[in-house]
C-alpha cells in the first residue's frame, strides 16, 4: 500500500467537457466574428491607437495581426453573411490606414499589412 493519497480533482482546472459543450453550441459565425473582433483590439493595440498611445506600440506585431485579420476575413468571406463581413472589413481597412501612417517608411501600394488579401490600400 502507498503512503500517497489519492489524487483530489482539482478545482482550479478547467472543466474541457463543458467548455467544448458550451462552443458546441455557439455559431461558426459567431466564432469567426468573435475572433476577427479580438485581432482588430489586438492590432489597434499594437498600433498605438489605444488610450495609452505609443506605450505598447508595435508595428512588427501590427503587421502580422493585420495580416491573420485579412487572411480570416478573405477566407471566410463566403461563410459568412455581407452583414457580418461588412463593418470587418471596414475596420481592416482602418487599421491598414492606420498602419500606413504610422510607418516611418511606407510600403508601396499592395505591400501592406493584409493587402495581398484584400488588395493595395492608398492612403
Amino acid at each position: 500500500m502507498s503512503d500517497t493519497p489519492p489524487e483530489s480533482p482539482d478545482v482550479d482546472a478547467p472543466d474541457f467537457d463543458a467548455m467544448a459543450r458550451d462552443i458546441a453550441e455557439v455559431p461558426a459565425v459567431e466564432v469567426i466574428v468573435t475572433v476577427a473582433v479580438n485581432l482588430m483590439s489586438a492590432a489597434a493595440v499594437k498600433l498605438g491607437l489605444t488610450e495609452e498611445g505609443d506605450k505598447y506600440k508595435d508595428l512588427d506585431e501590427a503587421r502580422k495581426l493585420v495580416t491573420a485579420l485579412a487572411g480570416l476575413l478573405d477566407a471566410s468571406a463566403t461563410e459568412i453573411s455581407s452583414f457580418h463581413a461588412a463593418p470587418l472589413r471596414d475596420g481592416l481597412k482602418s487599421l491598414q490606414l492606420a498602419f500606413r501612417e504610422a510607418s516611418l517608411v511606407r510600403d508601396e501600394p499592395g505591400q501592406g499589412p493584409g493587402e495581398k488579401y484584400t488588395g493595395p490600400i492608398y492612403g
